[in-house]
């Protein structure tokens, strides 16, 4: 916990000292209280005594309790506000940190365990700093205070705090000691509840389709029974501690006053009420050290949450993502548009055996560049190597002559536009979702796109045009019409390098080829690398690499290949007639 206050900001900590004075000043004022609690009760007790006076102290101790309340809504308002800032900027840094991440960093953490992190755990140190840091700091300079101003007002009352407060540690420590374990784990199982969520509700349709209901019911309820059985332990737990500070705080107050009277009735007639009002200052003084000592379970209760809490986000916003940024901006002059792998492999994080070994190829500029291979040889492993989703682990990468390494993140995925395998769409319209990024939104430029995707054909279609709705994740669109929205978006970028993965699965032949054709046209300047299933779609390809188990089968046209590779001669002959192996369509 103490780690993560290092990104409290200089104004907070600024903010944090004046609730600290603040503190202290709250603190000074109680501790002042049962001194004129015991003037008042000299002066009801002594015989003469005039009520002005005792108007006097009443009005005396009136005002002190209203600069308590004072300095407590000082200290309460500072701590939210300060607990409402830092918690906004650490959702601020993890959101970054996660931004900056690679696929690499996604599969350490899941989606639903950075989502609770951002909200969840948050959460927890928020209220850690509005009500704990409050706390921690009041409670230990109440507790010493409170014992200096007791210290010498009776051995015997003296005694019986102390064994008050032994007795109130220990139960305290046992308690820690208890929930501590349980409180690391509920945040786990928060996770855990999250995931199962999360996975219900986005493969409904699977779910549905397979009358899994029961299934997906009871792995539901065994998480949600695992996290409330441990969130039911700490609760029962920390359910005997009020009790039990209540019954320590009441035994206290019965110990002070039947010592007080068995010292009264020792005493001397001149002394009895010197000690009865020593009595009453002592008792308000020994409730004020139980309280502090209270005020520290109660940070005990919050601590815990907070510190595990605090742990996790700590560990996504120092991971340093696998994939470091470059310095250089551009890439070669002349060289704009050129893609060469030499001798490229490549291993997964995870995994001993390596995805791509020993790929060379070279696109130049508005050439296309098609691979094909059975399912598993490292077609889309090899394209997420150019815009740096993962690093080569040995050979070189290059865009316009560039070792991809060289680039900032931000330059050379500028330079592409990219279409992945599972489409998708943010919430909002159509043309937001095209010119993705784009602050300025060209109209023109949108449409255009969505010409080059054949996409107008529904677009025109609806209501708003342009303007229709997106709900989340594209639900309100076909499969078909996220993949031409996906790809109209790729071209509004107008980008060197184009990246299909596997983009045209879901388009009929006849929008396939409209598509391509219209490609042809509009990123003819463009380099394109398409990843496909299908022989139609990369016929006509300047270049075909097949690839099979991780290596380049063979390298050609689609006519050089048939003679030349019986692996793509095998894939062709599967897809497509003699006729159409032949190019006569």
């Amino acid at each position: 916990m103490l780690r993560i206050m290092r990104y409290l900001s200089k104004a907070e900590i600024g903010q944090m000292l004046i609730a600290l004075v603040s503190i202290v000043g709250q603190v000074w004022l109680d501790l002042t209280l049962p001194d004129y609690m015991s003037n008042i009760t000299e002066l009801v007790e002594t015989p003469g005594s005039k009520m002005a006076d005792i108007w006097v102290a009443g009005g005396k101790m009136l005002a002190i309790s209203l600069g308590s309340a004072a300095c407590a809504v000082v200290t309460g308002y500072i701590a939210a506000r300060v607990g409402a800032s830092f918690s906004q900027r650490l959702r601020s840094l993890e959101f970054n940190k996660v931004e900056s991440f690679g696929p690499a960093e996604m599969n350490r953490f899941s989606t639903a365990s950075l989502i609770t992190r951002s909200t969840n755990d948050i959460t927890q140190i928020q209220m850690f700093i509005t009500m704990g840091l409050m706390m921690i700091v009041k409670s230990p300079i109440m507790a010493v205070w409170a014992v200096c101003k007791i210290a010498g007002d009776g051995f015997e009352w003296t005694l019986a705090t102390g064994v008050a407060v032994a007795v109130l540690l220990v139960t305290i420590g046992v308690l820690m000691a208890l929930v501590m374990p349980k409180f690391r784990s509920m945040q786990r199982l928060t996770d855990n509840i999250n995931l199962v969520a999360r996975e219900n509700l986005t493969g409904l349709r699977v779910v549905r389709a397979y009358n899994a209901e029961d299934y997906q019911e009871s792995k539901f309820t065994q998480a949600n029974k695992e996290l409330t059985e441990t969130q039911l332990f700490t609760n029962r737990a920390m359910a005997i501690m009020m009790p039990l500070m209540n019954t320590i705080l009441n035994g206290l107050m019965l110990a002070v006053y039947w010592i007080g009277a068995y010292l009264i009735e020792a005493a001397e007639a001149t002394d009895k009420l010197t000690t009865f009002a020593n009595m009453v200052v002592f008792s308000s003084y020994s409730v004020q050290v139980i309280m502090s000592f209270l005020l520290m379970s109660m940070v005990f209760v919050l601590w815990p949450r907070a510190d595990v809490s605090a742990q996790r986000v700590l560990e996504v916003i120092d991971t340093e993502p696998m994939i470091a940024d470059g310095t250089r901006t551009a890439g070669k002059p002349g060289e704009e548009g050129e893609i060469e792998f030499r001798n490229v492999s490549f291993t997964y994080p995870d995994s001993r055996e390596a995805m791509l070994e020993g790929i060379s190829f070279k696109a130049r500029k508005g050439e296309t560049v098609a691979f094909i291979g059975s399912t598993g040889s490292g077609k889309s492993s090899l394209i997420n190597l150019v815009p740096r989703f993962y690093d080569a682990t040995q050979g070189e990468v290059l865009v316009d002559g560039v070792n991809v390494r060289d680039y900032t993140l931000k330059s050379l995925r500028d330079k592409i536009g990219y279409v992945p395998q599972q489409a998708f769409l943010f919430k909002g319209t159509i043309a937001g979702n095209v010119a993705y990024g784009d602050t300025e939104l060209r109209e023109r430029d949108v449409r255009n796109a969505c010409e080059v995707a054949q996409a107008t054909e529904f677009i025109d279609k609806k209501e708003h045009g342009y303007k229709s709705d997106i709900s989340q994740g594209g639900a309100n669109v076909s499969g078909g019409q996220k993949q031409r929205l996906s790809i109209a978006r790729a071209v509004y970028r107008h980008p060197e390098i184009l990246i299909f993965d596997d983009s045209f699965s879901a388009l009929d032949f006849k929008t396939d080829r409209a598509v391509r054709d219209a490609l042809a046209k509009e990123a003819k300047d463009s380099t394109k690398l398409i990843v496909a299933q299908r022989i139609g779609t990369i016929m006509n390809a300047d270049r075909i690499v097949v690839l099979d188990e991780g290596r380049v089968a063979g390298q050609g046209t689609h006519h050089e290949l048939l003679e030349t590779c019986d692996v793509y001669r095998q894939i062709a002959q599967s897809q497509l007639s003699e006729d159409e192996l032949k190019g006569d369509r």
